[in-house]
């Protein structure tokens, strides 16, 4: 047992840096309280402050695990309600690869990425190459203290990870990454990611940078839909297209079909949390025909962006529109370009749309939030999908937030045609 310690810990959502969390202290062994916080991964960014940043968003959790050990240290600690929030609420990566993963499994992961994180900046681990394999960052290092170890990396922030394979020396792993990734080699370590770049500002008791390559966070939550609008915006669909037939195979599903037999929509009514898939919509190429699209959509997906797709499905435009690029540029929306995928952020940065050119499942993503992996809600569209529909979903999203930069709105086509699920259009009994 430890004796009371004459300390208070005052927990905090980090201002500039969600979730960062910020460790005030004071009290006579207030000095004793810094060097656990120390311990528990908090760094001293003041004489009364500390911060915990991470790569992996899971400062909650620890500060959680870390209060608890320090109450039973003798120290007072205190917890902020929105920090409270933040630990009682579950999330989950919108784009975590692993799917079969358990939670404990996905921090198990980002632990390690997180230690890989560390020992890079701290110097143990030193990187002499780095590559673009078309999918992720990877890269060759060397460690320097303990058992000494060449090894591949693979990925980035997160989902970090060493390779199976290391290397007796520093010559054969250098060797056998050129092998593997030929031209795409690059000298030294690859570039901070800009969560990379945020945490090591933060730690060195910086603010976050604003460029243009590091954003700042959000000035505003991104716009949610609210609990039964979605089921109104269905009710509606049929009340008032009538080339759409209603059928309920399962209670917790409505499907629509139209009439033309090559849209169909799936809505799902026991999707209850803002990022459950509420809707799936597809499009084929006649009545028994291949797919040539899809698209999921989660519940707290703004009500805009729903009409939008239906009256493109119910009526497409005549005319063809422009690429959605040109929409946002317009708008005056952020670009940022990367070696695989080309986004576009709003000018509140609560809204984000992003291309991936050479991904098929998830071409294309539309997302509200900071950022994807704790997004408010997406729309996932597969390649194929038509770019007057496309289009016609930037221009709605960015109607959202009218830029002085445009004197008007352009005007959305007519309504439209129809949704479709992610299942080929089977015939389905009528109850």
């Amino acid at each position: 047992m430890h004796a009371p310690a004459d300390a208070h810990i005052r927990f905090t959502l980090h201002p500039d840096h969600h979730p960062a969390v910020i460790a005030t202290t004071s009290g006579q062994t207030s000095d004793a309280a810094r060097s656990d916080l120390h311990d528990l991964g908090f760094r001293s960014t003041g004489p009364a402050t500390m911060v915990l940043a991470r790569i992996d968003r899971e400062e909650p959790h620890y500060t959680a695990q870390a209060a608890h050990l320090l109450q039973q240290y003798g120290y007072t600690t205190e917890i902020d309600p929105a920090l409270q929030e933040e630990i009682d609420t579950e999330w989950t990566w919108g784009n975590y690869p692993y799917p079969w993963c358990t939670r404990d499994e996905i921090r198990a992961v980002s632990t390690e990425a997180q230690r890989i994180h560390d020992d890079i900046a701290a110097g143990r681990l030193i990187i002499h190459l780095h590559a673009h394999d078309g999918h992720t960052t990877v890269a060759v290092g060397s460690y320097k203290e303990g058992v000494r170890r060449h090894v591949h990396l693979h990925g980035e922030n997160h989902l970090r990870q060493e390779t199976d394979i290391t290397f007796d020396t520093e010559a054969e792993a250098v060797a056998e990454f050129h092998r593997l990734y030929s031209v795409a080699v690059r000298p030294g370590p690859a570039p901070l990611t800009n969560l990379e770049q945020a945490v090591r500002q933060l730690l060195a008791g910086k603010p976050p940078a604003t460029t243009a390559n590091h954003a700042p966070a959000p000035s505003a939550e991104p716009p949610v839909a609210e609990p039964g609008e979605h089921e109104a915006v269905l009710a509606a669909l049929f009340d008032q297209e009538r080339q759409w037939e209603r059928y309920r195979p399962f209670d917790e599903t409505t499907i629509a079909s139209h009439e033309s037999l090559t849209v169909r929509v799936e809505f799902d009514h026991e999707a209850r949390h803002r990022t459950d898939v509420a809707w799936t919509i597809a499009e084929y190429d006649g009545p028994v025909g291949e797919r040539l699209w899809h698209a999921t959509v989660t519940a707290g997906t703004p009500i805009p962006l729903i009409r939008a797709m239906l009256q493109y499905l119910d009526a497409p435009p005549l005319t063809t529109a422009g690429h959605p690029d040109d929409v946002f540029h317009d708008a005056a929306w952020h670009p940022a370009r990367h070696p695989a995928r080309t986004t576009w952020a709003a000018p509140d940065r609560t809204i984000v749309f992003e291309s991936t050119p050479h991904a098929v499942a998830d071409r294309w993503l539309l997302y509200g939030g900071e950022d994807l992996d704790r997004a408010a809600w997406t729309i996932h569209l597969s390649a194929g999908v038509p770019h007057p529909l496309l289009a016609q979903l930037a221009e709605t999203a960015a109607n959202l937030f009218p830029s002085p930069t445009r004197l008007s709105p352009r005007p959305l086509p007519a309504p439209t045609r129809g949704l479709p699920a992610a299942l080929p259009a089977q015939p389905a009994r009528r109850r």
